[in-house]
């Protein structure tokens, strides 16, 4: 591992997808997304998959150039195509559409089509909850999860998440992911050559296994057992069926180059508490969580990656793995 500086890691990061066909805008939106995934300890998520929107703008799987779509089809409602390109571009460029109508109507629905990789979930909702905005965003990926008692790839990974805005304090963030384990952590562990927890994943034959190779190309399983099941079924519904987006059964592998863009889909509720609770949501949320904290030995989900952020920003420096960094800086000499 070798420390960067974060304004070293944005332009290198930044450098790298331009030279693979894609506009400096669509370039610096994605790399922020990967570089606070960094920052709060989610390597799988970070910039280990610049690698993979590399090599899919190249090709034009992934159309780096491409601008979103906003349409309004309904005064509560926002549609937003991503016309193949980031969905993170997609994302920022619906947030101050959607924030405002949020606002002026207490809801907004905003369904994102045509769509990639979502990255961290929780970052979006963030942005919205740093406006005073309750959000939750659903999100689908291609299959990769088995439905509880089968063994056929049906859901991806499929995250949720939750910001809720808070008084004098950061966000509360909940982001969680329907497998047991996320994708790029498998694919972590087949680097480092490590085992995965048991229960995980089977095999193409549908038998259990702890070997991230064979798990990745089996199946993931959901965690939770049935009602994680229920759950991936909840957001494929609210993220593919509801924005008109591609069913993690349709879509392509986000980890190749070959085959179409995979269109999949994320949606987001956006919610003014005031306009239900008035002036003390923030009073009555923290009456809740200080009752949870006061509990020795409890924190609050999303508690370590806001510590990690914060000492990333004070050193001003992230580590990244050598290999990574070598490929990156190979593409820009």
């Amino acid at each position: 591992m070798s420390s960067i500086s974060l304004n070293d890691a944005r332009d290198l990061g930044q450098s790298f997808l331009m030279r693979h066909k894609v506009s400096q805008e669509n370039a610096v939106v994605t790399i922020e997304a990967l570089l606070r995934a960094e920052m709060q300890g989610i390597p799988s998520h970070g910039f280990s998959r610049a690698p993979y929107y590399a090599a899919q703008a190249l090709v034009g799987k992934i159309d780096g150039f491409a601008e979103p779509q906003i349409l309004q089809p309904r005064p509560g409602a926002i549609l937003t195509d991503a016309r193949c390109g980031f969905a993170y571009r997609a994302i920022a460029d619906s947030l101050p559409v959607a924030a405002q109508t949020a606002k002026e109507n207490g809801i907004a629905l905003l369904a994102i089509n045509n769509s990639q990789h979502a990255g961290v979930l929780g970052l979006s909702v963030a942005d919205y909850a740093k406006q005073g905005l309750l959000a939750i965003a659903f999100a689908n990926s291609p299959a990769a999860i088995a439905p509880y008692g089968g063994s056929k790839r049906t859901f991806g990974t499929n995250p949720m998440a939750m910001g809720c805005p808070r008084k004098n304090s950061p966000p509360l963030i909940i982001d969680i992911s329907m497998g047991l384990m996320a994708r790029g952590k498998i694919l972590q562990a087949t680097e480092k050559g490590e085992l995965i927890p048991e229960g995980a994943a089977v095999d193409t034959d549908g038998n259990p296994t702890r070997d991230p190779a064979k798990a990745f190309a089996g199946a993931l399983l959901p965690f939770g057992g049935p009602k994680g099941y229920a759950l991936a079924l909840i957001i494929e519904i609210m993220a593919a069926v509801l924005p008109g987006a591609a069913l993690g059964i349709e879509a392509s592998s986000m980890y190749s180059a070959e085959g179409p863009s995979p269109r999949i889909g994320q949606s987001f509720l956006i919610m003014d508490p005031a306009s239900t609770a008035g002036e003390h949501f923030a009073d009555r949320l923290d009456i809740l969580l200080h009752f949870i904290t006061d509990q020795e030995g409890v924190r609050l989900p999303g508690d370590r990656r806001i510590a990690l952020e914060a000492a990333a920003l004070a050193k001003g420096a992230i580590d990244l793995p050598d290999p990574l960094l070598e490929q990156l800086h190979s593409i820009n000499k």
